[in-house]
């Protein structure tokens, strides 16, 4: 059977689309390394920018007007960090009793191997230090491999804000290349474009606080209710966690079980910790991030669900938080260009 010359042109388009899908995920994928410090300092950038504008119009200079914008933020930062620094230092402060609860938790846990599945003690002792040696022999390449991460994260905590500064000071002349590289659209139509694409970045960053702020509540209210130590701290970063799609909340809820079974002696309480969290992942997942985030950027859940997936694939950890607001810019580019109506339709939430 023979092909149409009209055939052709479609089966050339789509494999034209595969290659340069693939070309993009592949560039992303190895050049991890550069494309995600970058990123974040452009989401920073355009969080920053309505506020470093305003100071601008006051008739500030551009390097103060951006000096103030990072104070700001780090004022914001610094101030989030000390509020979960005193509620760790509170959480450490019982730490002596927890560690007792657990030294009881784990002679009753033996007694219980012992005497109900005939496993000695010596057995026991002896499973005991076959762990621990065999922890040994990886405790060095572990050490390593967290002091290297902690180098690296230290070095991003200061490259990335000062990218970001470089970013809003350098704009002017970023739009002037971006509309010699760029010859589709007229100036007016980029700067619609960039304006549209800040108010993605923008809505991404305060939606995504807004579900962490609704979460953290929610969970420490429960976690209130049932009389659970430390309930915001474990509230708090259980809804952090809930970038994570279905697993972060999985290991937000481990720590209050455990500190609630070693609190009460009770299997019901880790249960109750399991329902609360349960409840509240649903809530999240169904109602408050569509509402919060999804729709505040123009996309449908299911393509900001792929997005975090694919994000997770490719960046890991930081592609879950990035591809999203990528992910309203794309619907941006999609609304505005010609020949992506089906990509468009595909994102949008209608």
């Amino acid at each position: 059977m023979m092909t149409t010359p009209n055939n052709q042109i479609a089966q050339t388009k789509y494999l034209q689309t595969a290659t340069m899908v693939l070309v993009v995920c592949l560039l992303l994928y190895f050049g991890r390394s550069l494309f995600i410090p970058l990123s974040f300092s452009l989401l920073i950038a355009c969080v920053l920018y309505p506020i470093c504008a305003w100071f601008e119009k006051k008739g500030m200079n551009r390097t103060v007007a951006i000096t103030l914008s990072m104070l700001l933020l780090v004022i914001l930062g610094g101030g989030v960090v000390t509020l979960m620094f005193f509620q760790i230092g509170s959480f450490f402060s019982d730490w002596p009793a927890l560690q007792l609860k657990l030294q009881e938790s784990m002679s009753a846990i033996s007694d219980y191997l012992n005497h109900r599945l005939g496993i000695s003690i010596e057995q026991q002792t002896e499973w005991l230090k076959n762990m621990r040696n065999d922890s040994g022999t990886k405790f060095l390449p572990a050490l390593q491999t967290t002091l290297g991460s902690i180098s690296v994260f230290v070095v991003m905590l200061v490259l990335i804000p000062i990218l970001a500064a470089l970013i809003l000071y350098q704009r002017a002349s970023l739009f002037e290349a971006l509309k010699l590289m760029i010859k589709n659209y007229s100036a007016g139509e980029l700067k619609t474009i960039l304006h549209e694409t800040i108010t993605t970045y923008y809505n991404f960053i305060k939606g995504m606080l807004l579900v962490y702020v609704i979460v953290g509540v929610l969970n420490s209210v429960g976690l209130l209710i049932l009389g659970i130590p430390h309930a915001i701290l474990f509230g708090f970063i259980a809804a952090v966690l809930t970038f994570i799609p279905y697993i972060g909340i999985m290991i937000g809820a481990l720590l209050p079980m455990a500190v609630s079974w070693m609190t009460f002696n009770s299997i019901y309480y880790p249960l109750g910790v399991v329902v609360i969290f349960t409840v509240v992942q649903y809530l999240e997942a169904n109602i408050i991030f569509p509402w919060a985030v999804s729709n505040k950027l123009n996309v449908n859940t299911l393509s900001t669900i792929i997005a975090i997936l694919a994000g997770g694939i490719i960046w890991g950890t930081a592609g879950m938080i990035l591809f999203v607001p990528f992910l309203g810019i794309l619907k941006v580019l999609s609304d505005k260009t010609k020949g992506m109506e089906a990509i468009s339709m595909l994102l949008s939430n209608k």
